[in-house]
């Protein structure tokens, strides 16, 4: 029973060491650690507007993370991420910019939706390209992915500067801004909508709820914990693989959804903004485990967005958001698994007859 607790409690003990590694080299740089802190929670939750701003990076990246926690518990390492949140993207651009024109009278309660299942099936389609170049071709998901991702940002920018530019000449900057009824609802003037908040909740308790009390889940499961035993006990690795990294890309997609019809009003560069990286790290962190999983997302949404309220009270860097980020990375890799650093010691008994 003891060490179910420690089990449970354990997370938050590398967190409270890069914590107090983090003030000590605050003290060493001449900085008030008080005010570091503080000006991290002004910038993320003082006010309704900023706290509204880290719900808004929040909901993709954790988009992204529950699409990882199944690929992740498949055994496989989707670094493709980024590249199919950019092509769901591009899906719901589309919607937005050729079918919304061609059709203009479609309500915003068609058109969204519309956009939101593009955005999915484009993101599923980009991640089974990976997932088939690994189960027929053997090329492993990791440069597949890789590859992909670099495909995907050049589509955009073709698209971007060709036949999706301005009317006003072809611009790297993005592309004309989409018809206010294909933009998802927004909270007032912040860019949070409330109806990504719902779908990235009731995503994360769906995904939780499969892996964990589905056969599908356990197969999942089979296959991250050793493959021969899982394909001796008639579990299609290729079937799962393939499915299990759709579903991941579809949930991306969703993500980059989410950023092109609610942070911005167009098709840009550099849409994903990183979010699929740093939602690799952030399963990695939560141990693959869901609750974590969606309290770490938000740990990392309030660093990003107080990091430049931290600059403007501090002087300090905004970088030191990424330095936090880094040491907490680098504890949980250290003392994340209670297992390796507590050992319980093994009591040798001495053999029937022996010595004592």
């Amino acid at each position: 029973m003891k060490r179910d607790n420690l089990r449970i409690i354990w997370p938050a003990v590398p967190v409270l060491l890069a914590l107090v590694v983090i003030t000590i080299l605050l003290f060493v740089v001449g900085a008030d650690p008080i005010t570091t802190y503080s000006a991290f929670w002004t910038g993320s939750f003082a006010t309704a507007e900023r706290t509204f701003s880290t719900l808004a990076f929040w909901v993709p990246l954790l988009l992204c993370a529950t699409g990882l926690l199944v690929t992740f518990t498949a055994g496989l390492w989707n670094i493709g991420v980024e590249g199919q949140m950019i092509m769901g993207a591009v899906g719901a651009s589309w919607v937005a910019l050729k079918v919304a024109n061609a059709l203009p009278n479609i309500p915003g309660l068609v058109i969204i939706p519309l956009e939101l299942i593009i955005a999915f099936l484009a993101g599923a389609l980009w991640a089974g390209l990976a997932a088939i170049l690994k189960t027929r071709g053997g090329v492993h998901e990791i440069f597949g992915g890789v590859a992909l991702n670099s495909l995907a940002i050049i589509a955009t920018n073709y698209l971007i500067s060709g036949p999706w530019q301005p009317p006003e000449g072809g611009t790297f900057r993005g592309t004309q801004p989409f018809p206010a009824h294909t933009l998802l609802p927004l909270h007032g003037d912040t860019l949070f909508s409330p109806l990504s908040l719902v779908l990235a909740l009731l995503v994360l308790l769906v995904v939780m709820l499969t892996l964990k009390g589905t056969f599908w889940g356990l197969k999942l499961k089979a296959l991250g914990k050793n493959l021969s035993s899982a394909f001796m006990m008639g579990i299609s690795s290729e079937r799962e693989a393939i499915i299990a990294m759709m579903l991941c890309g579809g949930l991306a997609g969703l993500a980059g959804a989410v950023r092109v019809l609610s942070w911005f009003d167009s098709l840009r560069q550099s849409i994903s903004g990183g979010i699929g990286f740093l939602a690799i790290l952030i399963v990695l962190l939560s141990g693959m485990r869901p609750l974590f999983t969606l309290v770490i997302a938000l740990l990392f949404s309030a660093l990003l967005t107080g990091g430049s309220i931290v600059q403007l009270r501090t002087q300090l860097h905004s970088s030191i958001s990424g330095i936090i980020q880094g040491l907490l990375v680098l504890f949980m890799l250290l003392f994340g698994d209670y297992r390796k650093v507590i050992r319980k010691r093994r009591v040798v008994k001495p053999a029937p007859g022996g010595d004592a």
